[in-house]
């Protein structure tokens, strides 16, 4: 069982108040926030007039512009609202796995995740909690203010165990519920390693319904590029359980890496044709030095 305070603690808690997101305009149809949106209504930032309509709210309406034509127009203002932040950890078996150099990738996770739901939170935005393996499940949706941090917080620190029976990867089916939801249209943050079954082809398609701004945050060990495997082993599929019997040659290593390099390939050309963001993650590093390069000078620009 891992402690609250080991996956959370306080000086990791203490670097996320340094750090902000910034975002353009904003979708319409949400709760008053600190951002500008593509609604036009009862804001602070005037923006243009129209001209008056039966039902419109007559403190809006320019008497100066009346006097000087005649006609009677209201003024428009930009609302300011939240971003929604749809946040997507990979709770699959492969991110439990042990290994001698470090931790589990659950952990950096998890931990990234509550990154972004503290910067959304702190900056007057909301955020909701989405975890896959074989499923996706909808743990919260989108809440707002300071206070929902330390909830948050709690509710990730129950996801650092294994769910029985929750533990294939299967990213591309839980992209299809997400986008089946008519969610309002914001940041979706997904973190994971990406090794779903249908590979990066099938993460693309399932991923062109969906009309958020995109962050990928790929976890990775060095071992990932690096194996240090060597002779003869029997490898086990941590998820599905299969086996394979193998002897690990030069010849076997330098397919590998090359199967492995095109993997990275392919994800950073998705992200690229998306225009998202990809942030590779070391687990077995130092997780607030590897996020403050996201944010640096402050804020991170969707």
């Amino acid at each position: 069982m891992v402690a609250f305070d080991e996956l959370f603690d306080p000086a990791f808690l203490s670097a996320l108040s340094r750090w902000s997101l910034g975002a353009r305009r904003v979708a319409g149809g949400g709760r008053h926030g600190g951002r500008l949106s593509r609604d036009l209504g009862a804001g602070i930032e005037f923006k243009d007039y129209r001209p008056y309509s039966a039902g419109d709210d007559l403190r809006a309406i320019d008497w100066n512009l009346y006097r000087r034509l005649g006609k009677v127009f209201v003024r428009l203002f930009e609302e300011e609202q939240d971003l929604p932040i749809y946040l997507l950890p990979d709770v699959s078996g492969s991110m439990f796995l042990q290994t001698p150099a470090g931790p589990p990738g659950v952990i950096a996770a998890l931990r990234c995740t509550l990154a972004f739901a503290t910067v959304g939170l702190n900056h007057h935005d909301s955020a909701g909690l989405f975890t896959f393996a074989d499923r996706l499940e909808v743990i919260f949706k989108p809440k707002s203010g300071h206070t929902q941090i330390m909830t948050f917080a709690r509710r990730l620190a129950r996801l650092a165990e294994p769910a029985a029976g929750n533990n294939r990867t299967r990213l591309v089916a839980s992209l299809h519920r997400l986008a089946s939801m008519n969610l309002r249209r914001g940041l979706l943050v997904v973190i994971s390693d990406f090794f779903d079954p249908g590979g990066v082809e099938a993460l693309r398609e399932a991923l062109r319904p969906i009309r958020h701004r995109l962050l990928i945050v790929q976890l990775v060990r060095p071992s990932d590029a690096e194996p240090t495997l060597e002779g003869d082993v029997r490898l086990t599929d941590c998820e599905s359980g299969e086996a394979a019997d193998l002897t690990i040659t030069a010849p076997v290593l330098a397919r590998y890496r090359t199967a492995y390099a095109k993997f990275n390939a392919d994800l950073a050309d998705l992200a690229r044709r998306r225009q998202a963001h990809l942030l590779k993650i070391d687990v077995e590093g130092d997780l607030v030095a590897q996020l403050s390069g996201l944010f640096e000078d402050g804020g991170f620009r969707i």
